[in-house]
């Protein structure tokens, strides 16, 4: 089985990902994570991304990313890729890809909450200064004002309420038309990303295989 799961900041798509991947043994790839772990071993990856702060090409990284989970499918292995595609154009270069190694995405996953959910959700997000974990203070707070490890929480700065609006207009621009391609060729699978984590997990298990 080879899904992709997307949605708006905050939806949680993360935490879905990881459960659905471990359930069925899925490959997991976090766009996100697996772009700084590149730039750490790629010096010309660093130099756009970190150095200029610029967005990789997308025939760069989908080189890269292809390399990775060719020997993934080598292995056996079904995909559950999250963050990406990101465009229509990176989707049809990941179907184009796909047709050559006679393999088909089952199903594109979206996680759908309101952006009042999305603000409320990313503003209440609290990062450890010294680790680096990441609280909640609504759905993962602390036990106290500081983290496990002792260090100081703070607030990202574009985790503030304009900055997420800016965000969420830029997501919604490249992601609504790649939801509309979804759902003509009728991959698109919806789920209300509102209710409590096992219930969401329940829910597309329950659609993906008919179990739980």
């Amino acid at each position: 089985m080879n899904l992709l799961i997307l949605g708006p900041q905050g939806s949680g798509k993360g935490t879905q990902a990881r459960i659905l991947a471990d359930k069925l043994g899925l490959f997991y790839l976090e766009m996100g994570d697996f772009l700084r772990d590149l730039a750490k071993t790629n010096p010309e990856v660093d130099e756009i991304v970190n150095k200029k702060g610029e967005l990789l090409p997308n025939d760069m990284f989908f080189f890269a990313m292809k390399k990775l989970l060719e020997e993934k499918i080598a292995e056996g292995k079904g995909l559950l890729l999250e963050g990406f595609p990101r465009s229509i154009e990176q989707y049809q270069m990941l179907k184009n890809w796909f047709n050559q190694e006679d393999l088909k995405i089952d199903k594109a996953i979206f996680i759908e909450i309101s952006k009042e959910e999305t603000i409320k959700r990313l503003s209440a997000r609290r990062t450890c200064e010294a680790c680096g974990r990441v609280y909640n203070l609504i759905t993962d707070p602390p036990k106290g004002d500081a983290c496990e490890c002792g260090g100081r929480l703070s607030q990202r700065e574009d985790d503030t309420p304009a900055r997420i609006e800016k965000r969420l207009e830029v997501y919604n621009q490249n992601t609504k038309p790649l939801i509309e391609v979804f759902e003509k060729e009728g991959i698109l699978l919806k789920v209300d990303g509102e209710r409590p984590i096992q219930v969401i997990a329940d829910d597309l298990l329950n659609q993906l295989t008919g179990t739980k």
